[in-house]
């Protein structure tokens, strides 16, 4: 008796979770925290390059940039990569690049060579975020598919944590260098476990006769049957050669086209104000005569309440329209984002105008994330994740940049905060025309 063909929809999407589906989102945890902990680790070694290479500010900012630069390479390279060799090798790849990055920072000689590697190295990373969202998402059933693909990138705000314990562990014995080196040992030592355990996607795998071996054995891994077969699957929903446009094109199609450049637009607002935000808010903080441990105190509201945000957001994602459940998001963002610069004053109000903004800004990026690794089709949707990251990344390098000049421009902070809100308010509308022209479809389909 023969076993009754599956798809990876039904799948994905059946009563149960697999102890694979849990397995693949705890690996694409550990990725995500691999990106978190190199994000912190640079900020807690920049006081010890400022000292030992005598370094300016100034100087200390391309080391800061390069990174940030080299992640936006890497999304818009990996990211069709990804959709022609699949989501597990580009992971294993990014994962390499990134280790041996790292590790080779610890022995720049100048900090000419740390700007290249610290390029280099983010370059590597740009990778692994974006597939291994796309890969949970993937991997999820549909009725949690937001929460649980949010619960893993949660491995991000760990990673971020993680960073400050072991910088603080290590820099009294090995210094700056030894952070470096942790921050490549930690990817590398992952890679053969990812190689190992983690598997590829079924979507992308479907109706590619040379992967027709690894999707007999992830089969046999979700299903416990030696011998299930996976059914045919529509054109449009199949990664193989039978596609009949690029990821890139996808993107452009008739289909995606106004979905494409409106979630683009808003990743760009995003990570522009929370990155202007989070930069600047410790220098105003301090600014307006508050201590410093007073002023880390309030700057760790932002992304506490970015967390709950993101919880928040998934449950109502799972339940309701994504774009308009974000929009509500921005919204909250921006009301609380303009009310900073009139609280920074205030104790009493500076706390929770900055925990709001975190709940509505980060809680809405880590749910268009999820939203971006369902609105397009499979064999698309890893280029799909990786660009709006990437065009996201380009509006954090202009947010890190631009708020010291608007803060110098304007002679109340109030304003200027008003002004830093404003960005979201774009990015809330585009959410709205998004979930408007796009009401009622399946297109978000995971």
């Amino acid at each position: 008796m023969h076993a009754q063909a599956v798809t990876p929809h039904s799948i994905m999407d059946g009563t149960k979770t697999s102890s694979l589906q849990i397995l693949t989102l705890i690996l694409c945890f550990l990725v995500v925290a691999a990106d978190g902990f190199d994000v912190a680790s640079v900020g807690y070694v920049a006081p010890l390059l400022k000292t030992e290479w005598s370094l300016s500010p100034a100087q200390l900012g391309p080391i800061f940039g390069a990174g940030l630069l080299g992640l936006t390479v890497g999304s818009f390279m990996f990211g069709p990569l990804a959709d022609r060799i699949g989501r597990k090798r580009v992971i294993t790849l990014s994962l390499v690049l990134f280790g041996i990055g790292s590790l080779a920072c610890a022995y720049a000689p100048s900090p000419i060579w740390l700007i290249v590697l610290r390029f280099a190295t983010g370059a590597g990373l740009g990778g692994a975020m974006p597939n291994a969202i796309t890969l949970s998402s993937e991997f999820s059933p549909a009725r949690n598919r937001a929460l649980l693909v949010t619960l893993m990138f949660c491995g991000f705000t760990l990673g971020l944590a993680f960073g400050g314990v072991v910088a603080a562990l290590l820099i009294p014995a090995f210094g700056w260098k030894g952070v470096f080196i942790f921050g490549g040992i930690f990817p590398l030592c992952l890679v053969p476990v990812i190689w190992i355990w983690l598997p590829e996607s079924l979507r992308f795998m479907a109706g590619k006769p040379r992967y027709e071996r690894e999707v007999r054995q992830v089969l046999k891994r979700l299903t416990g049957e030696a011998n299930t077969p996976l059914a045919r699957i529509a054109p449009e929903d199949a990664a193989g050669p039978s596609a009949s446009k690029s990821a890139v094109g996808t993107l452009f199609s008739q289909r995606y086209r106004a979905g494409t450049l409106l979630l683009w637009l808003a990743f760009f607002c995003t990570l522009w104000v929370y990155y202007q935000v989070s930069s600047w808010l410790p220098t105003v903080i301090t600014g307006a005569g508050i201590d410093p441990s007073h002023a880390a105190r309030v700057g760790a509201m932002l992304p506490l309440g970015g967390t709950i945000g993101s919880l928040i957001n998934a449950r109502l994602m799972d339940r309701m329209n994504p774009f308009f459940v974000l929009a509500g998001s921005y919204a909250v963002a921006a009301v609380s984002i303009a009310l900073i610069g009139f609280s920074i004053h205030e104790p009493t109000w500076v706390y929770p105008t900055v925990f709001m903004a975190g709940l509505g800004l980060s809680g809405a990026q880590t749910g268009a994330n999820v939203l971006v690794a369902g609105f397009y089709t499979t064999a698309a949707r890893a280029t799909g994740v990786s660009w709006a990251l990437g065009v996201g990344r380009i509006g954090s390098i202009i947010g890190a940049m631009t708020g010291g000049i608007l803060l110098a421009a304007f002679h109340s902070t109030g304003a200027a905060f008003v002004l830093f809100a404003t960005p979201v308010v774009i990015a809330g509308v585009a959410m709205l025309a998004n979930g408007w022209f796009y009401r009622g479809n399946s297109i978000t389909q995971a």
